[in-house]
């Protein structure tokens, strides 16, 4: 059985998920900790659970979704995993931080330890999540998808009734509704979709009532 805290994070109200099971290892999904409470949270939620991180990874390589990334690095000794699709944006994060809210960010941002390819998975514990590129948002957006417990992240692909921007850099609103298209095929529509800004939904929900969709 998978564990799944949610931890709203800085100014763009990003979720971070941390997951774990029965073993005590865990992942962390898109750690956006911007501001100090917000890292403190997710540091001392793993330490007084006594989880074992043993990967962080992330759907796509936004500033928002990284914003983390070091004080994890920090903590436990573990480096981002992002789809090698989104390399250059990944080498651009200081970057997107001033051009998204004029920030000049000096946190220093750890290395990729990974670049996913085609047909890797993410294990940890008795667990294994998918990678289903889903490309739109960013070149190398991803969803994790673990078919033993039916539940996916989804990313800023897919939002409770709405989707992720395309007019950012490397956006393509073409590829975003491809890849709905493509979710909407390879995962069952009783799947749980736990999105990278706002609230859960399901696969079912979304194919009936999102526009998007249509």
């Amino acid at each position: 059985m998978l564990n799944i805290q949610k931890f709203i994070c800085n100014m763009f109200q990003e979720n971070c998920y941390v997951v774990s099971d029965d073993t005590n290892e865990c992942i962390i999904v898109d750690c956006g900790a911007f501001y100090e409470e917000e890292k403190k949270a997710i540091i001392d939620y793993i330490k007084y659970n006594k989880l074992i991180p043993v990967r962080l990874i992330c759907t796509h390589a936004h500033i928002d979704h990284n914003f983390g990334n070091y004080a994890i690095y920090k903590a436990f000794g573990i480096k981002p995993e992002v789809c090698m699709d989104d390399k250059v944006l990944m080498r651009k994060l200081k970057e997107q931080a001033y051009s998204f809210i004029g920030l000049n960010y000096d946190e220093e941002i750890p290395d990729v330890e990974k670049y996913f390819n085609d047909n890797d998975e993410i294990t940890f514990g008795t667990h294994c999540f998918n990678i289903l590129k889903t490309p739109g948002h960013t070149p190398g957006s991803v969803l994790f998808y673990c078919p033993n417990e039916s539940v996916a992240f989804s990313g800023d692909t897919l939002f409770k009734m709405s989707i992720g921007r395309t007019d950012l850099e490397f956006g393509s609103y073409d590829e975003i509704i491809k890849s709905l298209r493509n979710i909407a095929v390879l995962l069952p529509a009783e799947t749980t979709i736990l999105p990278g800004h706002g609230a859960e939904t399901t696969l079912k929900e979304e194919i009936i009532y999102n526009p998007y969709f249509k």
